[in-house]
């Protein structure tokens, strides 16, 4: 199998070479340069990303705001600058053959702002251009979370849920999609901790280190595998996957924010240092927040603390370049009510729990090794080679009192490279291979799953070719992965994932895109191996070493329009998945909770998400949305679990010089179209408010944040926690953070 990969890796090669050869000679190249100034004041910004959308290339600025692109092929492209909350509408440029052409940009606060995305196709572009459905969270957004979990700080986003077992364990769900089928990464490599195995497992975030998130909805498996079927959330550095060029000088963030209700507070601070060709790095932080209160009293077990820091250095030359750091977090939170859970007492009925029971925590070490290396400007009809990988340790202790229940541990190396052909005028495209060694066992009263070596290999592309008003995207990707588990047989499962989509100009701003998925998963670990009782899934877990691999084919088609007054889009998606791996139940009880099979069946989600932001004046606008998600086992017509209710917001934003109001109400309905383990969840109403105020120089930005959540301080439940019927959702409270940027 292993020779069948490599052999169509070098095919795939060849053919790309025989097919852009031609398509790299013609006119002569161009220049595009310009300077970048903040609106009003007559200084440089420092900095600041400048991106041609067309090629998917980026440059920034310099001390002086002047950037600059060469070579740059003759053509008509649309040019964005975008510098943290500052942004300016796109501008279009004709590039003659070996001409150069100046562009000049003056950056102000607006509510509008070009989002930026780089995971959705390996290249930054902007939301509004790329084929699937994405949402970018800046730093200017991620300052005001100050929140210790992932799913924390997306819940609310447009089809973004989460799924919890209290406020330390949150992790997104994606239009209905949660565990394995969402795969979580840093810098476009997989985090390696084991949130996606249980809902008492943690997925932390220092928010405050990252440029943004950004958040690529339906199969992203074409570039990052085959557990990306229900999406990818992407945390963004400067340092490993923006930075290849050098920047002279000193820029950074200091940060710091207290909140009330659960008594937060944290604080990080970052910097970044070049000199020459050379650039070094650190930053560091830590966050700690006590029990919350809902308004039915306080509930119990649910602090959290983080530390986290890194470090690294890089050489960027004309050509090569790499660059290599280390980043460590280490926390602690509680979970709460699992305790009740943690009886081990077969004759225990259902409902009938315990509370003479021990506090159950959970403390980790998450430890990253992470290398990045290539060579650009290669002059053949491959611009750009690019190596990543990282090795990553994830150490998971699960605490009842004092004593240690279970210990994790997990190791895992991962590695992708890529290939960046020769940017075209028609033609923009890569390909590449990834791949993964990982070691994973566990020990105590929830291993599960005996020691297990897991190994994967893939090897993808995806081109895009571009006829002015309309775009086509094509892709494949062969993924290979095995499990060899001790005293058990080995498996292995290969499969293919391909995507084709269309993306049409209708009119000036407007667009429709349509993509048809074929999705392939493996099955996970857990689900081949486990057995016992697990506490985190509230099950009883029995595996299948018999599963074969899912295979899905999706439609998201998407209407969009991006203009100075009016912003929009409208999200269909239908996805069918051939052998769907779920948690049957067997109508039997072991140690108190239900006896689940991981068994297959087909089963079907589709949904729609909505979004519609106008500017009644260039510093009010109203903005509102609306997502829903229908997903079921197909020949039962069984509902699956944990799935979102319809959702829906309204708010608005006002912005006056640097300030900005922004109170919106978010509802839900009532979630009755249940699993048969779960009970229904009641509608709610809930209001938040957001301020921001920001003071923009040439060399730094004052951020000061004010948030207000559930206003009303109303009673509401998470119909994603896997404790809703015991605890409800945070009560009313507010944040306040500072954020000092210098650049």
């Amino acid at each position: 199998m292993r020779e069948r990969i490599i052999l169509l890796s070098n095919l795939m090669a060849i053919f790309l070479a025989v097919v852009c050869v031609p398509l790299s000679f013609g006119q002569p190249d161009g220049t595009l340069r310009g300077t970048v100034k903040v609106q009003g004041a007559d200084a440089p910004m420092h900095n600041a990303t400048v991106l041609i959308i067309q090629l998917g290339r980026a440059a920034r600025t310099d001390l002086e705001g002047v950037y600059i692109f060469e070579p740059v092929p003759p053509g008509t492209y649309d040019v964005v600058a975008h510098m943290h909350a500052l942004t300016d509408e796109r501008r279009t440029v004709e590039i003659p053959p070996g001409g150069t052409v100046t562009l000049d940009f003056e950056l102000k606060l607006s509510p509008l702002r070009q989002e930026i995305t780089v995971t959705a196709s390996g290249h930054e572009e902007t939301t509004f251009d790329t084929f699937q459905a994405v949402t970018t969270l800046d730093s200017l957004q991620l300052s005001a979370k100050n929140a210790f979990a992932l799913g924390e700080v997306l819940d609310n986003q447009l089809g973004v849920a989460k799924r919890s077992f209290g406020p330390g364990s949150a992790r997104p769900v994606l239009r209905g999609f949660d565990g394995d089928r969402v795969l979580i990464l840093s810098d476009g490599l997989p985090t390696g901790t084991l949130s996606s195995q249980s809902g008492e497992h943690a997925e932390p975030i220092d928010a405050a280190s990252l440029e943004r998130v950004e958040i690529v909805k339906g199969p992203a498996t074409l570039l990052y595998g085959s557990n990306a079927i229900g999406g990818v959330v992407n945390a963004v550095t400067e340092h490993h996957m923006l930075h290849e060029h050098p920047h002279t000088g000193l820029r950074g963030y200091v940060s710091s924010g207290v909140g009330s209700n659960n008594n937060s507070a944290g604080g990080s601070a970052g910097f970044e240092y070049g000199v020459k060709n050379w650039l070094l790095w650190g930053n560091g932080g830590r966050q700690v927040a006590g029990d919350y209160s809902s308004p039915l009293g306080r509930v119990e077990n649910s602090n959290t603390r983080l530390s986290s820091g890194s470090m690294g250095f890089g050489w960027f030359g004309s050509r090569p370049f790499f660059s290599a750091g280390y980043a460590v977090q280490d926390g602690r939170f509680g979970v709460p009510f699992a305790g009740e859970f943690h009886h081990h007492d077969d004759s225990a009925e259902e409902g009938n729990l315990t509370h003479d029971h021990a506090q159950v925590d959970e403390t980790f070490t998450w430890q990253n090794v992470r290398f990045n290396t290539g060579i650009r400007n290669l002059n053949s009809f491959l611009e750009r080679f690019r190596l990543i990988g990282n090795f990553t340790r994830w150490i998971h202790r699960e605490l009842e009192g004092q004593e240690i229940a279970t210990t994790f541990d997990n190791k895992s190396l991962n590695y992708r490279g890529t290939f960046d052909q020769r940017v075209n005028r028609r033609l923009l495209g890569s390909f590449g291979f990834q791949g993964v060694h990982r070691n994973y066992s566990a020990v105590g009263e929830e291993a599960l799953a005996p020691p297990v070596t897991q190994n994967g290999i893939a090897v993808f592309t995806l081109q895009e070719m571009d006829f002015e008003r309309v775009r086509i995207q094509v892709g494949g990707r062969f993924d290979h992965t095995s499990y060899d588990p001790l005293g058990l047989p080995p498996r292995s499962f290969t499969g293919f994932s391909g995507a084709a989509g269309i993306r049409i100009g209708l009119w000036n701003h407007g667009a429709l895109v349509t993509n048809y998925t074929r999705s392939y998963r493996s099955p996970a670990l857990e689900e081949l191996y486990n057995y016992g009782p697990h506490i985190g899934n509230l099950a009883f877990e029995i595996g299948n070493p018999g599963l074969v691999g899912e295979v899905g084919d999706g439609m998201d088609i998407s209407l969009r329009h991006s203009s100075r007054s009016v912003r929009a889009q409208g999200n269909f998606f239908y996805y069918r998945l051939r052998n769907f791996v779920y948690m049957a139940l067997t109508g039997e009880t072991m140690h108190g909770l239900r006896v689940v099979n991981f068994d297959q069946a087909d089963s079907r989600f589709r949904g729609v998400e909505t979004s519609l932001d106008v500017a009644l004046h260039p510093n009010f606008w109203i903005n509102m949305g609306m997502d829903a998600v229908n997903a079921k086992l197909t020949q039962s017509d069984t509902p699956l679990p944990r799935i979102p209710p319809l959702r829906g917001r309204i708010g608005v934003d006002a912005r006056y010089r640097g300030l900005s109001v922004k109170p919106e109400l978010i509802m839900a309905n009532a979630q009755d179209r249940i699993f048969p383990t779960e009970t229904p969840t009641a509608g709610y109403s809930i209001v938040n408010l957001d301020t921001f105020y920001i003071i923009p120089k040439t060399h730094t930005a004052h951020v000061f944040t004010v948030t207000v959540f559930n206003l009303g301080n109303r009673l509401y439940r998470n119909h994603l926690s896997f404790i809703k019927d015991l605890a409800p959702e945070m009560g009313r409270g507010v944040r306040f953070n500072y954020t000092l940027r210098f650049f």
